[in-house]
């Protein structure tokens, strides 16, 4: 237990001593005092009773400046909950720890969240178990405890939070600092992935229909010469005199069709007047 006096406001330039003891045992001096620029603010004690009377005496411990007496459970603030444990059957979980002196005094407090959570998630049952479900154990989870002072007292003490701990598929893990199990997490990926395989297909389809391009303008096509020559061979049976001699004729032919007349201008004789 922990007690302090306000030393410098009612008792200035005194350095106070303090007495206690726990129901019918003898009166006993503070063990560990608690200074504050070089005064006794405060004491040390363990608890070794259910009801306390405490002493606030002058520097030779003669005289009773102050003195009260209280159930020592209103003064309690707890440690956090000692071997704490867990049980998961499936999505269901059991949490314990150890069963504190005055029980009855504290509820047990639970708070959780896994990374993708932005708030805590609190639960209390009173000590010293908490029976909860609905947890995906492919999730990491965080977990923290502490006792609180709640029916013993019209002030709630509560426990400073014990060491974070962290589960995921219903075993200890070191940290979830890395937890990649939120299945929206996985079909964004794939559908990231998708995308980007269809994005490098159209490029490489446009890169290599420009590609067709650009060679058509630099290196022309050569025109295939068995469609030049397909009449030799299906007309002329291969024939090439009666072929190029026909050939000729058309050729000729067709000039002479293409060629333009020339024009002819005739003068006109003149006629004597």
């Amino acid at each position: 237990m922990e007690i302090l006096w306000n030393a410098k406001e009612r008792f200035p330039d005194m350095n106070l001593t303090m007495f206690y003891k726990f129901d019918q045992q003898e009166e006993k001096q503070c063990p560990q005092y608690v200074h504050d620029q070089g005064y006794n603010t405060g004491c040390l004690f363990p608890t070794e009773g259910s009801y306390l009377s405490i002493y606030i005496k002058n520097p030779n411990g003669t005289e009773v400046l102050c003195y009260d007496e209280q159930e020592s459970s209103k003064f309690f603030k707890p440690n956090p909950p000692e071997n704490v444990t867990f049980q998961w059957a499936e999505d269901k979980i059991t949490i314990q720890c150890k069963t504190p002196y005055n029980a009855h005094c504290f509820v047990f407090e639970l708070r959780y969240k896994s990374r993708f959570d932005k708030d805590w998630q609190f639960r209390n049952h009173s000590c010293c178990e908490i029976k909860d479900q609905g947890f995906d154990l492919a999730k990491c989870y965080s977990f923290r405890f502490r006792l609180k002072h709640h029916h013993c007292s019209t002030v709630s003490y509560s426990s400073e939070w014990g060491v974070e701990t962290f589960w995921k598929n219903g075993k200890s893990a070191d940290s979830c600092a890395i937890d990649n199990s939120k299945p929206e997490s996985h079909t964004v990926i794939l559908l990231i992935s998708v995308m980007a395989g269809f994005l490098v297909i159209f490029a490489l389809l446009l890169y290599v229909c420009r590609l067709k391009r650009i060679r058509k303008i630099l290196v022309p096509a050569v025109p295939d010469p068995k469609h030049v020559y397909s009449d030799l061979f299906s007309g002329h049976n291969g024939n090439f005199q009666e072929w190029i001699s026909k050939t000729e004729n058309v050729l000729v032919q067709t000039k002479v069709e293409y060629e333009e007349e020339e024009c002819v201008i005739e003068e006109e004789s003149g006629k004597d007047l």
